[in-house]
């Protein structure tokens, strides 16, 4: 969406599709166990959503108010040396801090700006570190602040201990939950900070630790 918002400002293009999905079995079995093993999983293990969601760019609304991008802020790698692949909320948790940070400072906003800031798989553990180092550089996010690995699944009834990971977790819940919110104009003005890990199928298993990183993204109704 970062790319895309760039290429319809600048009438590099006049429609862009943004898509993106993750499959719960594919990542387990490549980035954790062969699921045939029954491995027991810790408390700060996060389940990887199967699911998909897309989003239109457009210069064309047709004469109809709609969401718009105003803001991108690319992130930068920041690696604070977790190494347990288990634990990802923890790994992530400060390369999304780090965008926030910039992006406020960039805009001159204040997270009270925002009806709503969400990150996108930190989970209930990368959640509260995130809560906390940013209430440590200033910033209250408290009353705000979600994130999508929370959202997306019930963890008392579906046992997913720190809630949901993966491309297809903020996919789903923006496209099919926030976006809706935004077009009935429950919420106007929205913080997107999608986050991931730089990490492949065999660092964790080396010993290497896991760099974080996360790119936010401004979505507000500007008729409002």
């Amino acid at each position: 969406m970062c790319l895309g918002s760039t290429f319809v400002d600048a009438h590099a293009a006049s429609n862009v599709i943004c898509a993106t999905s993750s499959h719960f079995c594919s990542a387990e079995k490549q980035f954790r166990f062969p699921l045939e093993l029954g491995n027991q999983r810790p408390q700060s293990a996060q389940w990887t959503v199967t699911g998909s969601g897309a989003a239109i760019l457009s210069n064309n609304n047709l004469g109809k108010p709609c969401p718009r991008v105003t803001y991108i802020t690319p992130g930068k790698i920041v690696d604070m040396g977790v190494k347990d692949a288990n634990n990802m909320g923890a790994a992530m948790a400060p390369a999304a801090l780090d965008t926030l940070i910039t992006h406020l400072k960039d805009t001159g906003r204040k997270p009270s700006y925002y009806d709503v800031i969400i990150t996108g798989d930190l989970g209930y553990v990368g959640k509260e570190i995130l809560t906390e180092l940013a209430e440590t550089k200033g910033y209250n996010i408290k009353n705000n602040y979600d994130d999508c690995g929370v959202l997306i699944f019930d963890k008392e009834k579906q046992d997913t201990h720190s809630g949901g990971s993966g491309c297809g977790c903020i996919a789903t819940v923006f496209s099919g939950y926030f976006y809706q919110m935004l077009k009935e104009k429950k919420i106007n003005k929205l913080l997107l900070i999608a986050t991931g890990a730089l990490m492949n199928s065999t660092s964790s298993q080396q010993g290497e630790s896991i760099p974080g990183i996360a790119h936010a993204v401004a979505i507000e109704n500007l008729d409002n």
